[in-house]
């Protein structure tokens, strides 16, 4: 029992001495991203400017603006097909009857397999 005591407090003091070390490294971290000019703030709560509810309507129409001239020149979309895969492959009429003969006779042989098997 002695031997888990130790063990655990030597543990805990092996933490505590990496959250210092972890604490340092930040320290250092933001010490030379403010000396390089890249520093990112602690309080990311608080917005760097504030917006009025008017100037961001004026934004957001201007943005609209934008996305409908840029959408002028766009091709409109294609129908949809009743294809999943939006090729638009069809088939013939011949090669539907000939995967339909195939798919009959694969069940039938399934089936002649399950008269056996009972």
């Amino acid at each position: 029992m002695a031997n888990l005591e130790n063990a655990l407090q030597e543990l805990r003091t092996e933490r505590k001495q990496a959250q210092l070390h972890v604490e340092k490294l930040g320290q250092a971290i933001s010490m030379i991203e403010s000396l390089n000019g890249s520093g990112t703030s602690r309080n990311t709560n608080q917005p760097k400017r504030i917006i009025s509810a008017a100037s961001r309507r004026k934004m957001a129409l201007a943005q609209k603006a934008r996305w409908a001239r840029a959408g002028k020149g766009s091709h409109p979309a294609k129908e949809v097909t009743g294809s999943t895969h939006g090729k638009g492959h069809t088939m013939s009429a011949s090669a539907r009857r000939k995967i339909a003969v195939a798919q009959r006779a694969r069940w039938a042989k399934l089936k002649a397999g399950q008269k056996k098997a009972a």
